[in-house]
This record gives structure tokens, sequence and C-alpha cells, in this order.
């Protein structure tokens, strides 16, 4: 049963208690972490936009990967929305989930059932993360409910804030793999220099959370996108060397006779990889050429 605790919003004070629950929850299951992290998300999406608030007993998902790929027409009755939608987490688990899709008026944010679409089976033949659900659902002429206006989903100051819960989900997985590197019995000196190492880049990877979730609560408003890509990057990479670096120290045996470790390997492998990796590197570059030196 995945519990979905009750976080405080970004940006009102408490981001770090934010970005610690989720951290908590992916060092025990990173698929607990990415279902709850998407109904954290949505909650936070519908109460930046002035929609009402989430009701005891939903479970909300945020669907927007490839955004063109669902269509919003209006009809009598309203809206609907035709398409199939790609990396829908907890496709079968939702009860509701929040949908972009191409309207005649730009892109939209809207709120739909979970049961209005169909998940199709067989899009989904994960091995890490294969918990999370993550199928191709279906729409064809699903009711929705439009969720703040035109380009308000990516235009509002939360989207990056989002951005950085996932990196706290990354960094909880990172430590869950690095924590059967600490209970391993250390009598090498170069597993004792891989425990090092990863000590240092955890303790690098903390310290850039928290100034994050400090800045984001100084100033809700700001424009987050180059903190949120410098956050993420600098996750990935300390996740990335935790994965080579306990993998090298310990050997075969962990992935091969520990099933919880294999099983965050995997997912914590999978879960990376909702970077953009040497794309959202560039982002960074251009942002930085265009304003100097930030440091």
């Amino acid at each position: 049963m995945i519990e979905l605790p009750d976080l405080p919003l970004p940006g009102h004070g408490e981001t770090r208690r934010r970005l610690q629950t989720l951290i908590d929850i992916a060092r025990v299951d990173l698929v607990h972490a990415r279902l709850a992290e998407g109904h954290a998300d949505a909650v936070a999406i519908r109460a930046e936009l002035g929609a009402p608030p989430v009701a005891a007993g939903q479970r909300w998902g945020v669907w927007a990967a490839a955004p063109d790929s669902v269509k919003a027409s209006r009809t009598a009755d309203g809206w609907q929305l035709d398409g199939d939608r790609p990396w829908c987490s907890g496709a079968a688990w939702c009860t509701h989930a929040l949908v972009t899709a191409v309207a005649d008026d730009g892109p939209r944010l809207f709120a739909v059932r979970a049961d209005a679409g169909t998940p199709r089976d067989g899009t989904w033949p994960a091995v890490g993360m294969a918990g999370s659900d993550s199928r191709t659902v279906r729409f064809t002429a699903a009711p929705a409910e439009p969720v703040g206006g035109p380009g308000d989903y990516v235009g509002r100051p939360g989207f990056w804030h989002g951005g950085v819960g996932v990196a706290a989900c990354w960094y909880g997985g990172a430590l869950g793999v690095a924590d059967t590197l600490y209970a391993a019995t250390r009598t090498s000196p170069h597993v004792l220099a891989h425990l090092g190492a990863v000590d240092v880049a955890l303790g690098a990877a903390r310290a850039v959370l928290d100034a994050a979730a400090d800045e984001i609560d100084a100033d809700p408003e700001r424009d987050a996108f180059a903190l949120a890509l410098r956050v993420r990057a600098t996750v990935e990479r300390a996740a990335t060397e935790v994965l080579d670096r306990v993998g090298r120290a310990l050997g075969a045996g962990p992935l091969c006779r520990d099933e919880r470790h294999a099983r965050r390997v995997a997912d914590l492998t999978v879960y990376l990889r909702q970077s953009h990796a040497e794309a959202d590197l560039e982002q960074l570059g251009k942002l930085a050429a265009e304003r100097g030196p930030a440091w």
C-alpha cells in the first residue's frame, strides 16, 4: 500500500521538510517515492493555479511527458482529450491525473479521472521502476477540466520547484544504494577509498539541495530554471558516482544476492534517466554564458 504524505507546499517556508520527506521515502523505495512525488507535485500545481484542493482518498499523477501527444478540444459539454500519453506513472494506481494537451489556444493543463483513459498493455516492459506502472494511457473523448489557462503549467514559478523535488528522490535513491556500502565489511583500502568518495559526493549533493530549498523559500516567485537545472545535474552526477563506486567496491555479490539492493540499483538507474543529461547541461551553459560567472 502506497502511503501519501501530507507535504508542505514548496516556497511556503518548509521546502527543506518537503524535500526531506521525499528523500526518506526514496531511500527505502524509489517506486513509492515516484508515485508520492507525482501526487505531491499535482497538489502543489493545483494550489498554484487556483484549482480546488485534492480530496481525501484521491491519488493524483502528473502525466506531462510528450506534451504534443494529446489534443484537447471543446465540446458542447466542456473539454475532451484524445491521444496516447506515454510515461504515465501510476497508470492503474492513480484515481486522477493532471494531463498536458494541445488546444486551439495553445498548450493547456487538464484534470481528468484516471479511469477516463485506458492503460495500454505491453507499453511498460521495464525492469527498473517496473512497479511504477508507467504505461501509455489512451484517451478517447475523455472529459477534462482545465486547470489554469494556456501556458500556465510551464509558465508558473513552481514548475521548476517540482524539478527540484524529483532530484530529492534521486538523492534518496542514491542514499539507499550507498547504505549497502556503509553496511559492508570494509577491510580493503580500496573499499575505504570508494566509501570516502561516496561520502563526498552525497555531502555535496545534500548541500546543493538544502541551499535550493532555502532559495525557493526566500523568493518563491523567482525564476528557478537555472537553479533547478544546477541541482538536478549535481544530484544526477552524485547518484551516478554512487552507483559506480558501490558496484566497484562490492563487486557482483550484492547485485546477485541482495534482492533489495539489486532492485534499488535498477530503479535508480532508470529514474535518473528522467534527467535530460547533456541537453540540460547545454541549457545551463547558455544561461551561464549570458549572465557571466554566478559565484
